[in-house]
């Protein structure tokens, strides 16, 4: 990607855009479309006086706006979605809307604009409880046991199929879980708001055995970055996440410790599997050597990355 050039970011004022935006005003000309379902302005603030940034309030379910949007860009990252993977069971149709449609939407104003390039960020819940450990992006059949995870894969395929039938180019994304400053969802964010509500006791949803890997949002961006210049398929998929992974309990651990806190007790709430909702991933660890065989590979590892997001997320409370 030449410095300069003109990028849409579509979900830019939630967590991973709001960074990945700060990272591309460094060089180019950035727009953001967003929604604000999940998004927040407070996120675009300190951008909003850069002669390089513009703004569009706008939804993909409603394409007629997009071509304005799209208008003279070089390339999208695609981040909008919906990122609440419980929702599924309670509402099936949400990442039906807003993940798989807003993304086929989304392609095909595209297409009508002739951009070619697209980066999108899917998820490793594509994967379903794989028995690969660490999984590759070989690994198949993809078996998604949440309804997020089979939106996800739903667009992983449109793109591909855009890709292969109208001559663009795309960069896939399966995520860890990434953690960090402005979070604004996830089991960091529960466990600091459960125990602001009640210091003595917190509520951890499953066994708490569940293990997975987390990466801190800064490497996230850099993974996502370096990866637009290393691979130059028509379809690239990568994994990006740590070499490690930690369970739920050590994560409670960790921030009971960095807030300071003694004598909580944990009280276990799952399903007979240990899950903690329907559709959740029991352990998921990402096969890596795909992206370090290109030169790229985290810092540091899963609690490196949780201590460093609580840390990230106390100070925000302060502020």
């Amino acid at each position: 990607m030449k410095k300069g050039s003109s990028i849409l970011i579509t979900g830019g004022a939630g967590f991973i855009g709001s960074h990945l935006l700060e990272r591309l005003l460094e060089r180019d000309q950035v727009t953001v479309l967003d929604n604000f379902s999940s998004g927040s302005r407070k996120n675009l603030d300190p951008f909003l006086d850069r002669s390089n940034f513009r703004l569009i309030e706008a939804d993909l379910l409603e394409p007629d706006g997009l071509a304005d949007a799209l208008k003279g860009m070089d390339m999208v990252f695609h981040l909008a979605a919906n990122p609440d993977v419980r929702l599924g069971a309670t509402d099936p149709c949400v990442h039906l809307r807003q993940n798989i449609i807003a993304t086929h939407n989304l392609l095909q104003a595209m297409r009508e604009a002739g951009i070619k390039k697209i980066a999108f960020t899917s998820t490793s819940t594509v994967y379903g409880e794989a028995s690969q450990i660490p999984t590759p992006e070989d690994y198949g059949p993809l078996l998604p046991i949440s309804l997020y995870g089979a939106s996800k894969l739903a667009c992983e395929a449109l793109i591909s199929s855009y890709c292969h039938t109208f001559n663009m180019q795309s960069w896939i994304y399966r995520f860890a879980n990434i953690v960090g400053e402005r979070g604004s969802h996830g089991v960091l964010v529960d466990f600091i708001r459960k125990l602001r509500g009640n210091s003595a006791e917190l509520e951890i949803l499953g066994s708490g055995r569940q293990k997975k890997s987390y990466l801190e949002v800064k490497e996230c961006v850099e993974a996502v970055l370096f990866c637009l210049e290393a691979s130059d398929e028509r379809v690239n998929i990568f994994n990006i996440g740590s070499e490690d992974s930690v369970d739920v309990t050590e994560i409670a651990d960790i921030v009971v410790r960095q807030m300071g806190l003694k004598g909580v007790s944990y009280r276990y709430m799952g399903d007979d599997e240990g899950r903690g909702w329907k559709g959740d991933v029991r352990v998921m660890l990402l096969g890596l050597e795909k992206i370090k065989s290109l030169g790229w590979r985290p810092k540091g590892g899963s609690s490196q990355a949780i201590q460093s997001a609580v840390q990230a997320l106390l100070r925000e409370e302060s502020d």
